[in-house]
Parts: C-alpha cells; sequence; structure tokens
C-alpha cells in the first residue's frame, strides 16, 4: 500500500506534467492562431508568418489570459485597417486550441 508521502509525489509529478502539457498547447495554440492571422488576413507566407506567429506566442507571456495576444493581434489588425469581429477570432482560438492538443497527444 502506497503512503502519504509516495501518494503526495506522484500527485506532485502528474500536477508538473499537467502543467507543462497546458504550456506545450497554449503556446503551440497561439503559434497555429498566429500563423491564421498571418496568412488570412496580414498576406505573409513562408518566414514571414513564422516570425509573426512567435511574435504572437511571445506576446501572450505578457501577462495572464488571451488579453494581451489577443491586444496585439487585434492592434495588428487595425493598423492595417482589417476588421475583423472579435467573435470570428476567438473562434477560431478555440480551434487552433483543439488542433494543438491533438498534435501534442500524438507526439
Amino acid at each position: 500500500m502506497p503512503t502519504f508521502d509516495e501518494r503526495e509525489r506522484s500527485e506532485e509529478a502528474k500536477f508538473k506534467h499537467d502543467q507543462e502539457l497546458a504550456f506545450k498547447v497554449r503556446n503551440r495554440r497561439n503559434k497555429l492562431f498566429g500563423l491564421w492571422v498571418a496568412r488570412e488576413f496580414l498576406g505573409l507566407e513562408g518566414e514571414d508568418a513564422a516570425a509573426y506567429a512567435k511574435d504572437v506566442v511571445i506576446a501572450d507571456f505578457e501577462g495572464p489570459g488571451d488579453d494581451d495576444m489577443m491586444g496585439k493581434v487585434k492592434a495588428d489588425l487595425a493598423a492595417r485597417n482589417i476588421e475583423v469581429s472579435d467573435h470570428l477570432l476567438r473562434k477560431h482560438l478555440a480551434e487552433c486550441e483543439a488542433k494543438a492538443k491533438e498534435q501534442i497527444k500524438h507526439e
């Protein structure tokens, strides 16, 4: 029978694994979302799209939640006079999250 200390270590290891997995999924989601915005609205391809996606990922580190990352994307779109609804952006962000989870699960 496992001791309390063994159960505690097991729970801590599971928590750490879950946090690492969530971090990977979030970053992959943001990268996929940045690539989508780059191609669909900003007309970027290849290395330029990848660089933009990286900027989107980095923007998410500014604060908790998605507001910092979404703020960057909205500002970039507004700077080019491109109007995209919040609903469409959030919808595609959710789709990117589902795709990121699948990709990470299969790695």
